[in-house]
């Protein structure tokens, strides 16, 4: 079969590979379709480490993508909730099931958390395996294109849900990227009044618009702060972090009104500063959710019920042999791009 394996920085190879074999409570699946994701990205950029993950057992080379739908086709020995043609959606995470997180179900949060794609063979290959627990049927409305998107909108949905957003409150969302785009559509279905939208990309403000975002603003702009008090009478009651920079989370608390919050979606790089004078004064508070839990069956239902249009974040599809200059040299260079869909089974 064929696979993207990263060897390193820069070094995706889409090479032939031996079809892997379904072990006990495994199945084997047929990749329908695979999102690039901003995880992705930064591997792709910078490598991974060479030691093989507690719960993977896997050291690099190996193939990437955490983002997928796809079809079964071979079932291991006593797996006894799927069957091959089974249609699912991968839930992706690696977890031991014992930690003091896994022991009160937060496995999102496990000591050894993990990733299929990131830690062990992922989906950007013909075929993958993966544990029995990891798959959800999908709905027959829901497409493989949009299955592939449910684990970046699981990400958002988790967010929003845990946040403090109430219907008819006010949401300024820091960064137009996946999953930007995936958070606004999800408080917009939680009913958020106001969705101001903040990014240095004006191609990624007018997908934004066409989102259901109310206002975008470009980052470039001076004094971002003062336009949210301003066009929200006070601030907004939820900024939703989803850009991972210092300049982004300053102005998601200045942004706050009373009471608010500030929930953190993206992985920072490296450490940012907060000012607690204003968290003091505003009684706001700042949080960050990991990945997700317990949250798949409702994103597809979201998604097959058209409530959660996630299919509208789709920019391109390409084929696998496409994947480097077609798929990540073009996010790297097209801030046009929004989520990039590879199909495996097409060269």
């Amino acid at each position: 079969m064929q696979a993207a394996v990263l060897y390193g920085g820069k070094d995706l190879r889409v090479e032939q590979r031996k079809e892997p074999l379904a072990e006990e409570k495994q199945v084997k699946v047929k990749v329908e379709w695979a999102g690039i994701c901003g995880s992705d990205l930064h591997a792709y950029l910078h490598g991974l480490g060479m030691e093989a993950h507690p719960i993977g057992g896997q050291q690099p080379p190996f193939a990437l993508g955490h983002e997928f739908s796809g079809t079964i086709v071979e079932v291991g020995k006593g797996v006894t909730k799927y069957a091959a043609g089974d249609r699912v959606a991968i839930e992706p995470l690696l977890y031991c099931g014992e930690c003091y997180p896994c022991s009160r179900g937060y496995y999102n949060q496990c000591t050894k958390v993990g990733f299929v794609g990131l830690h062990r063979d992922g989906g950007f290959a013909e075929f993958v395996v993966v544990d029995e627990y990891m798959l959800h049927r999908l709905p027959d409305e829901v497409s493989f294109e949009e299955g592939a998107l449910i684990e970046p909108a699981a990400v958002s949905f988790y967010a929003v849900r845990e946040s403090k957003l109430k219907a008819g409150d006010t949401v300024a969302v820091f960064g137009a990227g996946p999953i930007g785009l995936l958070t606004l559509l999800a408080a917009k279905a939680a009913g958020a009044s106001k969705l101001i939208v903040v990014d240095l990309s004006d191609e990624r403000l007018q997908k934004a618009k066409e989102l259901g975002a109310t206002v975008v603003i470009n980052g470039n702009e001076e004094n971002i702060a003062g336009k949210i008090i301003e066009l929200t009478n006070g601030g907004v009651n939820v900024a939703y972090e989803c850009a991972g920079a210092q300049a982004t989370m300053t102005n998601a608390v200045a942004s706050l009104r009373q009471g608010g919050q500030v929930m953190t979606l993206a992985v920072f790089m490296k450490p940012v500063s907060i000012d607690m004078g204003q968290i003091m004064f505003k009684a706001a508070d700042v949080t960050a959710t990991l990945a997700y839990r317990h949250v798949f069956p409702e994103v597809m239902d979201m998604v097959a019920t058209g409530r959660l249009d996630v299919k509208s974040v789709i920019t391109k599809k390409i084929g696998l042999n496409q994947i480097v200059e077609e798929g990540f040299e073009q996010l790297i260079s097209d801030v046009k791009q929004a989520k990039i869909l590879v199909r495996p089974s097409e060269g």
